[in-house]
């Protein structure tokens, strides 16, 4: 466009056709002036256009642009816009600019209070039909912005073509395109009015996204799944949790299994092999390392992109909906990890999302994990909670997931998590709290256990924080469980130890039992444990082979007698050899060797064990089911306790070293025959079958109690053993 003719344009035109006009809505589309009718339509690849409703009348082309315009007396709305392009192709659609705004203000209010907790129903794609004309209505929000435009694969990619309408000062951008279906790929392009830094961003809210590397959201179908799990959700929310058993077998679905190419799997075939596997384990949940979207594999899905999509990696939503449903018909529970304490730097993505530190700080100091080159949300910002808080309401509602495990929570509380004095900045009270994060974490476990009672909010997290598991209305922070990160350290310090040497160690077994109860713990043996050169469980152990095996088959019935919900992350159950590697598939292979078949057995048998005796599991959080035989023994590396629950008894006898012990005698409270139901060294699970099958008590009063058994201990072994009267 030569300069003169660019001057002779009214500047409101100027700014459309160079795509920075705040209120495209006042230029384009239909406008009523002095009793006539003006209709202006941006179309940069058309050579004519007609109004179709107006009779078919010719649009007349604005000199030197792309912006067409016809003047009448009437004109219904809306109306179709019939154009031609260079080739001699004609196209005919309804014009987006001809409808007036879809979104209410009371739930635009909501969402800039924070407090519209199914945002994902407002923002992001939407099919829609207004009135007798289908589309799609996309929603944003960048008050940062002078100009959002929805580009994809229907506008080439051009921003001119579709800039959005601004709704007030609420920074929500709203835009309904007319004949859109499923499966458009798109953006936002946005323009930042201060710098005017264009950039072109994927949907916050986007609940479909392209395999990666590629990157646009897709245009999702209205959910139509046929659920089948009414009858598992009505028992999740009227049994208690807190009393029911729970073995979780924590999964990485791109290295559990892959395909003979060496493939991901899909969710669908997942389901299927996932679900027997666990199924046939007696695990009860099924954990999945983040299936939010993100970019880069290596991040295991903690560095999350998308917070409303499961990651098409293995399929479409459908297909996860699937998935757990599959799950649920089996009587498994899912949880999901969801990491909501920092998000990547990925320029596609949320950072800096409208040219400003959006759902991040400005400050770095506050705004940036120096430890994972990641960025931490503003938990101040009302529509950066609410974001939050409706991705965790979205996966329980959409997808009937039955929990979520939130990663990093420490990370969350403190200012000065992993900074140097002078590199973090003290809250108004002069502490390292970061008390709005507090605040978030508070509502976010109100909201979703108050929607849905039974569902599941896991924190891992690794300080001495108080009152995690406490209810908010005591000061807690409200979580429904928190891992025993403290029980997890000083288990596997004391495990790798030389046996000889652990009897100088034995309050790293007994201390756990001073705060035990404090919260509800979970016990972890989670993907932490096995990566980055800690290598695996079994590798961990001290010894020759016998030894480490027997070893790993000690330590998990200690974890499964234990007071505490059960986590194991999958080829623990097998002994995997290597350490964990998120690009391959575990090594199924070691399972044609009998000491791997062994210990699949035993963390079977365990996990049927706990499930099936209530004493076991029935208070897993409080001391009335837990009472020391004898925690003193550290000369011969011997622990031994009860799990009650009513009239139920079992004793738990663990010993640490590789020394048969014969003749150990043990107090036990009631008379009557102790039948043993667990025994790690059975030849049935690769050990040496040393042990007898049951104890009769004698009138001899020893440990405090006043009758007492004699059992042969195995070497490095634990027995289970039930009283049966």
């Amino acid at each position: 466009m030569k300069v003169q003719e660019k001057a002779m344009i009214p500047s409101e035109i100027r700014r459309i056709l160079d795509a920075r006009h705040h209120d495209p809505f006042s230029v384009l589309g239909r406008h009523e002036i002095d009793g006539e009718i003006l209709v202006r339509s941006f179309l940069p690849q058309a050579a004519e256009a007609w109004v179709v409703e107006a009779g078919d009348a010719p649009m007349t082309r604005l000199e030197g642009t792309d912006l067409f315009e016809w003047r009448g007396d009437a004109l219904p709305r809306p109306y179709r816009i019939r154009w031609s392009d260079g080739h001699g192709h004609e196209h005919v659609a309804w014009d987006p600019y001809g409808f007036d705004p879809l979104l209410s203000d009371f739930d635009i209010h909501l969402f800039n209070e924070g407090r519209h907790w199914h945002a994902w129903r407002l923002m992001g794609a939407h099919v829609q039909s207004v009135g007798e004309v289908d589309g799609v209505r996309f929603t944003v929000w960048a008050p940062g912005a002078e100009r959002v435009s929805v580009v994809g694969d229907f506008n080439r990619w051009d921003g001119r073509c579709h800039p959005m309408r601004v709704r007030g000062g609420s920074g929500i951008w709203e835009l309904f395109i007319p004949g859109l279906e499923p499966g458009c790929l798109y953006k936002y392009e946005i323009r930042n009015r201060d710098s005017g830094e264009v950039m072109v961003k994927t949907d916050p809210y986007g609940q479909h996204f392209e395999l990666r590397p590629k990157t646009a959201g897709v245009v999702p179908a209205p959910a139509d799944y046929d659920w089948h799990d009414g009858e598992w959700l009505a028992r999740r929310h009227g049994e208690g949790w807190l009393h029911r058993p729970m073995s979780i077998y924590e999964v990485h679905l791109g290295s559990w299994r892959r395909g003979p190419e060496g493939e991901f799997l899909g969710y669908r075939e997942l389901a299927h092999a996932l679900v027997d596997y666990v199924k046939r384990l007696g695990f009860t949940h099924i954990e999945l390392l983040p299936v939010t979207e993100h970019p880069f594999d290596a991040s295991w899905g903690y560095q999350t992109t998308g917070y409303y999509a499961p990651t098409s990696r293995f399929g479409t939503p459908e297909d996860f909906r699937y998935f757990v449903d599959h799950c649920h018909a089996n009587d498994i529970g899912v949880i999901l990890d969801w990491a909501p304490g920092h998000f990547p730097k990925d320029r596609h993505a949320l950072a800096r999302f409208d040219g400003t530190a959006l759902y991040e700080h400005e400050d770095p100091r506050k705004g940036e994990h120096r430890d994972w080159g990641t960025l931490i949300f503003n938990y101040g910002r009302n529509e950066v909670r609410n974001f939050l808080v409706s991705s965790a309401l979205y996966w329980v509602e959409e997808f009937h997931i039955d929990g979520l495990r939130v990663d990093a929570v420490a990370s969350m509380l403190y200012l000065d998590y992993s900074r140097e004095p002078g590199d973090w900045e003290p809250n108004r009270y002069g502490g390292n709290e970061n008390l709005e994060a507090i605040d978030f974490i508070r509502e976010l476990n109100n909201v979703v256990q108050g929607q849905h009672p039974g569902a599941l909010i896991i924190a891992e997290e690794s300080t001495s924080w108080p009152q995690v598991t406490r209810p908010t209305w005591l000061g807690g922070l409200g979580f429904s469980m928190k891992w025993n990160m403290g029980w997890m350290h000083d288990t596997l310090e004391y495990f790798k130890k030389d046996p000889i040497h652990r009897h100088y160690h034995h309050d790293q077994l007994t201390f756990g039992l001073l705060y035990a109860f404090t919260e509800n713990f979970v016990l972890p043996f989670s993907h932490d444990e096995v990566v980055h050169g800690k290598r695996s469980l079994l590798y961990r152990m001290p010894g020759d082979e016998w030894q480490r095996f027997a070893n790993l088959r000690l330590l998990y019935t200690y974890m499964w007698a234990y007071p505490g919900k059960k986590l194991l992350f999958m080829g623990g159950e097998f002994g995997q050899g290597d350490e964990w590697d998120a690009a391959n598939q575990l090594d199924w292979y070691v399972l044609d060797y009998p000491l791997h078949q062994g210990m699949q057995h035993l963390v079977g048998d365990l996990n049927r064990l706990y499930r099936d005796h209530p004493a076991l599991h029935q208070h897993d959080f409080d001391w009335q089911g837990f009472e020391w035989i004898d925690c003193h023994d550290a000369a011969q590396s011997v622990l031994s306790f009860l799990r009650k629950n009513g009239d139920e008894l079992m004793v738990v006898a663990l010993s640490f070293t590789p020394v048969p012990r014969e003749g150990y005698r043990l107090g036990v409270p009631r008379p009557g025959r102790y039948e043993v139901v667990l025994n790690s060294d059975s030849s049935h699970y690769g050990g040496s079958n040393l042990g007898q099958p049951a104890a009769q008590s004698e009138d001899i009063p020893w440990m405090g109690h006043p009758h007492s058994i004699v059992l042969t201990l195995p070497p490095l072994g634990g027995l289970i053993l039930r009283h049966s009267g």
